[in-house]
């Protein structure tokens, strides 16, 4: 060992060994990529199917597919047997809520959205999905229910794209159930009309009440 002038031996071995504990020391940065990764290594999500929706899966499989393994980086396979999806992270996902978004990407799907509606949720951080039966409302059966149904999609669906026009949404009615996509303040206005139908209000109403929460919410985008 050589020692400098002015250096004890006893300081040199000192001075040495800091110098390697500032080595071993990682960065932030990099203590981040750490946990990022060991987050990411075993990650797995299965998302049911509705046996009626197989088909349609089948037959868009490759536009479902894309998105979560090109904007994901997922790694992604259809269980016909359990009539599920199964997507899991690989090396090429980046996002740690990469897996979420893509299950609410296959989940909005499930539900009966158009894939080029539901590829919104991968790119936007605030579309959110909601869901409720008219029985939530209100307790209808026979023709009162096929009526209240009826005043939601209108003729040849005319009242289910006004609301979702002047909500910004989208919305599957699914039987009874009703699916709404579209940012929270968004998805309320959306349900407050629909609300509004099943209660028994006449479309003409509920139109005006859409025009007026439309109009407001154009001026505050201003």
């Amino acid at each position: 060992m050589v020692v400098f002038a002015g250096q004890s031996s006893a300081q040199a071995p000192a001075r040495k060994n800091r110098r390697k504990e500032k080595k071993k020391a990682p960065s932030t940065s990099h203590a981040a990529e750490m946990a990022v990764d060991s987050a990411l290594k075993s990650e797995t999500r299965r998302i049911a199917i509705p046996p009626h929706r197989m088909t349609p899966l089948k037959k868009e499989w490759i536009n479902v597919f894309g998105p979560l393994t090109e904007i994901l980086g997922l790694q992604v396979r259809m269980n016909v047997q359990r009539k599920c999806v199964e997507a899991r992270t690989s090396k090429a996902t980046k996002d740690i809520g990469a897996l979420q978004k893509g299950a609410d990407f296959v989940k909005a799907f499930a539900l009966g959205f158009d894939v080029n509606d539901a590829i919104a949720l991968l790119r936007l951080d605030d579309l959110y999905l909601d869901s409720f039966e008219i029985k939530d409302v209100k307790t209808l059966h026979g023709d009162h229910l096929s009526r209240a149904i009826g005043r939601i999609a209108g003729q040849d669906g005319k009242t289910k794209f006004t609301i979702e026009n002047a909500s910004r949404t989208r919305i599957v009615l699914a039987d009874t159930k009703i699916h709404i996509m579209g940012s929270f303040q968004n998805i309320k206005v959306a349900r407050d009309a629909i609300v509004s139908l099943i209660l028994g209000s006449p479309p003409g109403k509920v139109y005006a009440g859409l025009r007026t929460v439309s109009s407001r919410m154009r001026q505050r985008a201003l």
